[in-house]
């Protein structure tokens, strides 16, 4: 059907006395052992003996026949991110914490800024820095080089 043809159909007018599911969505529902002739009777679609045959006769989500289930097998890890233990986020407003114009991972541990356990550190756009610094060895953000630059520090 193409374009124009689509459009030159009359649809009939919305009204809630005359809504009706789709044609095709709902089907009836298989009535299971009512006979050879239908297709579904004696053994009703669910085969010859056997766990799933029998009425009540199923298992539980996640049993695998006895076997050590996924969720049990795959040791809990919870909600904390491990890699937060080890990297730090620093804002442009915490490197005016600093004593000197030099900003490298030592002097970031020195004055506190990032925790002892931190291993990896990355300097964000957030919050203004006030004072010229060098920044030496850490990464960041495009913001934040652009920021330092701006007040005529550089990054190493």
């Amino acid at each position: 059907m193409s374009s124009k043809e689509a459009m030159n159909i009359k649809t009939k007018p919305l009204r809630l006395n005359t809504l009706q599911p789709a044609p095709g969505s709902k089907t009836l529902r298989v009535r299971v052992g009512r006979g050879i002739g239908s297709g579904m009777g004696k053994t009703c679609g669910k085969g010859h003996k056997g766990q799933r045959a029998r009425s009540g006769g199923y298992h539980k989500v996640g049993f695998e026949g006895g076997q050590m289930p996924m969720q049990r097998r795959l040791p809990k890890s919870g909600f904390r991110s491990r890699a937060k233990l080890t990297h730090q986020e620093l804002r442009l407003s915490q490197l005016n914490k600093l004593e000197g114009g030099v900003a490298d991972f030592g002097t970031l541990r020195e004055a506190s800024i990032i925790k002892s356990n931190v291993k990896t550190v990355k300097i964000v756009a957030s919050g203004t820095l006030e004072k010229k610094l060098t920044v030496r060895g850490i990464p960041m953000t495009k913001g934040a080089k652009a920021a330092i630059e701006a007040l005529g520090g550089t990054v190493e």
